[in-house]
């Protein structure tokens, strides 16, 4: 089992940047991917980015491909979620999540999820 502690939202303003962290614990060598997920009220939790554990590989949803960037340092068993050019649309808690099946895509399924981080940006 993998444990996930998110930091770093807060409220921010339309085209500000923010950098979310989450820090790995337990039994990281079995995450082979990574995600971060965003759920807005009323709507549904979606995918946002994530990345494999062995080559780096990415996928970003459409929407933020030009402004947000996923990364991982192995070493110190942490992901993160650097936000450029932030949007009210952006609005939502942001939850990290891991894949510990080697069969899994870059968009899941997930089976460890974090408590989440608010994002608020207003216009």
């Amino acid at each position: 089992q993998v444990q996930l502690k998110e930091s770093g939202g807060e409220l921010v303003q339309a085209g500000d940047s923010l950098r979310l962290s989450c820090a790995v614990s337990g039994r990281t060598f079995s995450s082979y991917v990574m995600g971060w997920f965003r759920q807005a009220p009323g709507k549904e939790r979606e995918i946002v980015a994530s990345i494999t554990y062995i080559g780096g590989r990415t996928y970003y949803k459409d929407s933020v491909k030009d402004r947000f960037i996923i990364s991982r340092d192995n070493a110190k068993n942490t992901v993160s979620l650097q936000m450029d050019n932030l949007k009210p649309e952006d609005t939502a808690v942001y939850y990290c999540a891991a894949a510990s099946s080697p069969t899994t895509t870059m968009t899941g399924p997930f089976d460890s999820w974090g408590q989440g981080t608010q994002v608020t940006v207003s216009s």
